[in-house]
């Protein structure tokens, strides 16, 4: 059995999931805290429910997914994994963050990078990425066929779609990867996304003004 625990964080609302098991297993998902008590209340849970963190994963390089990401890492020795191609994203955010008001401390780099052929163990349990580029050059979805879950990011949302404005955003890169990458899955699929409540790949599929199947 796979849990699933949100957490909203930051100026911009963002969802922070954390995934674990029966066994305590835990994957920290686009950690976004960006002050001390946020931080504190990530970690409080995580130490009150005996969870045992065992990967750090980022959807995308955006700043409000990774504000967190070097307090996580230096908490439970953590790197953060995120696909090759958001990597610029990653490292420019230490340079607006200051312009913007926030606090950031940098995000450690990885020496290797996910992509879509790769699978995170957590215990016993599998989850694979899906590649799903537009909102960001090189967006990562985690999906669970199993338990019939997508942890969306940035790209799709509740009767929405990611902006597309932002640096490495393409408007019609990111409707194909919604409809090749996202409306092709079983339409029962929970759909956690970025922001906002979650969805269903069926109800998008209804009823999303942006795209439609």
């Amino acid at each position: 059995m796979l849990h699933i625990k949100t957490f909203v964080f930051n100026p911009y609302q963002e969802n922070t999931y954390l995934i674990y098991d029966d066994a305590k297993n835990c994957i920290v998902i686009d950690p976004g805290m960006h002050n001390y008590q946020e931080e504190n209340q990530l970690k409080d849970y995580i130490d009150s429910n005996g969870l045992k963190p065992v990967h750090l994963i980022n959807t995308h390089g955006h700043i409000d997914h990774v504000l967190g990401n070097k307090f996580v890492a230096e908490t439970y020795g953590l790197t953060p994994q995120f696909h090759e191609g958001e990597l610029p994203l990653v490292v420019q955010v230490q340079n607006y963050a200051p312009q913007m008001g926030i606090r950031y401390e940098p995000s450690p780099i990885p020496e290797t990078f996910l992509d879509e052929s790769d699978i995170i163990q957590l215990g016993d349990e599998q989850l694979s990425f899906i590649l799903a580029p537009g909102h960001s050059p090189a967006h990562l979805c985690i999906y669970s066929s199993k338990h019939n879950f997508l942890i969306g990011g940035d790209v799709l949302f509740k009767n929405s779609i990611g902006r597309t404005d932002l640096p490495g955003g393409n408007h019609q890169q990111l409707l194909n990867s919604i409809d090749t990458k996202i409306y092709t899955l079983p339409e029962e699929t929970v759909v956690y996304p970025g922001h906002g409540p979650s969805t269903t790949v069926g109800e998008e599929r209804r009823t999303n003004p942006f795209i439609r199947a």
